[in-house]
């Protein structure tokens, strides 16, 4: 399939109009019964944190039936250590050398269904599941620099790693899957079981599972935080079109956006009073060069498809949801490079008369065809239709292939493709991405078993292995924000990974609900134990 970009906001801007129906001035108000979440999947698969192929809808019920050891403040991310915020764990503490952490637990706190007192047992037993190299659990990779765990007591936890971590309770203690498991409920009822009908300590107990009814969900009485304001359902909504008109005619008070150009516009013109919400960064939208491929394996075109594409110009189509990204790093993290601090040849800019010439320095003088494909997913097809557009002004041409979104992906992990649009979301530890996708030992292999360094960096050219080494074996954390902002120097210089844009996760709500505070930053899901409805 080949589209253009106009096509794509045309399309955007019909749905916007099928979707609200009949030109509906404003979102309808009566609605009883519990709160309702409509989100982009087609059916629950579990709630078992651990568990692999989580869909978003499965994310967000995680979220509310379980806790983690700590947190951050509602709506935000937690960017420096000292934002974390207790939860499970009442106070924590780090060794100097950020190797070993204790946290001392919150007592009294209950799980769902009469299952007893979280200890320091049930949290010995979830990380252990983690560590246990004969079985699959969600994430895992995220815990590689985890040695042991022990409980000195009932109610204190050790962590000891192999390297320092000073962000550890960003890098493993906050995540979806470090949420804290019932030992007694999962030995029990076993995985499968447990999978469909969990036990956590959260805000909410899971009533039931269904794939037409969804997830529905009763606040916990004995919650230490305090009882959830109202029921809550999660539907499964898989189609654009169904999705937002079950929003508009108020089967369902909130629902999952459409990243794509045309569409909260559209929206806002038809529903001006819905409300926006959208995490920052949300996710990360980077291109992959592939430097076994010419003409990429020439610095001079890599620099050159760099001066053509127009980060900002790419943002802007987005309505306010995206911001356009100078390295790897997106620019609210920590570790992230701002132009103006970088020097005078990394300032890249937007430059096609520049572009033209390395083009021609390169032996180049007509231009390139370079072939590739990405995704029909709308946040893919739009960034890099525009990218398309973009780099047709310098004379290099994409010869663009749109395909279905799991042959994406499967396409991409046997090295098919010569420029790889990456999208993913990362939490504030700026070391990440850099691990995911750009070490040697993540290079992509052709028969499938490889990581996500699409580009090769690191074995096609020298790479950024012994920075990253050095980054990692450094316990203080300011120190190694500086070490993470030397190695986004080292790939602006190589370019063997481009940041483009990142792009916020949005729910449009029906502003009947109050979620009891604003939404600014964070993974695709948040707490809804605080929503109520004030109309």
């Amino acid at each position: 399939m080949r589209t253009t970009r106009r096509h794509l906001l045309g399309q955007a801007s019909a749905l916007g109009a099928a979707s609200l129906g009949l030109g509906a001035p404003r979102l309808a108000q009566a609605q009883t019964g519990p709160i309702t979440i409509a989100l982009a999947s087609r059916a629950p698969t579990g709630l078992n944190p651990q568990k692999t192929a989580l869909t978003g809808g499965d994310s967000w019920g995680i979220k509310q039936v379980f806790d983690t050891l700590v947190k951050s403040e509602d709506g935000t991310f937690a960017v420096r250590p000292q934002d974390f915020r207790p939860s499970l764990a009442e106070s924590w503490e780090s060794s100097a050398d950020a190797r070993s952490w204790t946290y001392r637990l919150r007592r009294g706190v209950q799980f769902h269904k009469g299952q007893g007192e979280m200890t320091s047992e049930d949290v010995v037993f979830t990380y252990g599941r983690q560590l246990d190299r004969s079985l699959v659990t969600n994430q895992k990779a995220l815990y590689a620099n985890l040695d042991r765990v022990e409980a000195p007591d009932s109610h204190t936890v050790r962590f000891h790693l192999k390297r320092p971590d000073p962000l550890f309770n960003g890098s493993m203690v906050t995540t979806l899957s470090a949420s804290i498991l019932c030992k007694k409920a999962f030995e029990e009822r076993g995985a499968e079981a447990f999978n469909m009908d969990p036990i956590g300590t959260g805000p909410y107990q899971v009533d039931s599972v269904s794939p037409t009814q969804g997830v529905m969900l009763s606040p916990f009485p004995q919650h230490f935080a305090g009882v959830a304001a109202s029921p809550l359902r999660i539907a499964f909504i898989a189609d654009t079109t169904a999705r937002t008109l079950a929003f508009a005619s108020g089967q369902v008070d909130m629902i999952e956006g459409v990243r794509q150009p045309g569409w909260i516009p559209t929206i806002r013109q038809r529903a001006p009073r819905t409300i926006f919400d959208a995490t920052a960064p949300g996710s990360f939208n980077s291109l992959h060069l592939n430097l076994t491929r010419a003409p990429l394996n020439d610095l001079r075109v890599r620099q050159a498809i760099r001066l053509a594409i127009n980060n900002a110009q790419i943002a802007a189509a987005f309505s306010g949801l995206s911001v356009p990204m100078v390295g790897i790093v997106a620019p609210q993290f920590a570790g992230a490079v701002k132009e103006e601090d970088l020097p005078p040849d990394l300032r890249y800019g937007h430059n096609i008369q520049r572009a033209r010439a390395l083009l021609a320095e390169a032996g180049h003088p007509n231009g390139v065809t370079i072939q590739c494909f990405t995704s029909q997913r709308e946040d893919y097809s739009s960034i890099m239709l525009m990218i398309q557009e973009q780099l047709r002004a310098a004379g290099i041409n994409l010869d663009l292939r749109i395909i279905d979104h799991a042959t994406m992906h499967a396409e991409n992990r046997r090295d098919r493709n010569a420029m790889t649009l990456y999208s993913s979301s990362y939490p504030p530890v700026p070391w990440q991405p850099f691990l995911q996708q750009l070490l040697s030992s993540a290079e992509v292999k052709a028969d499938g078993r490889g990581g996500e360094n699409y580009s090769h960096y690191g074995v096609a050219i020298p790479g950024i292995d012994e920075l990253i080494a050095r980054a990692q074996d450094e316990p203080d954390f300011d120190k190694r924000i500086a070490l993470i902002q030397d190695i986004e120097r080292q790939v602006l210089r190589d370019l063997p990974l481009l940041g483009i844009v990142t792009l916020s996760y949005v729910i449009a709500r029906n502003p009947r609900v109050d979620i009891g505070f604003p939404v600014q930053s964070g993974y695709a899901y948040w707490p809804l134990n605080r929503a109520r409805r004030v109309a």
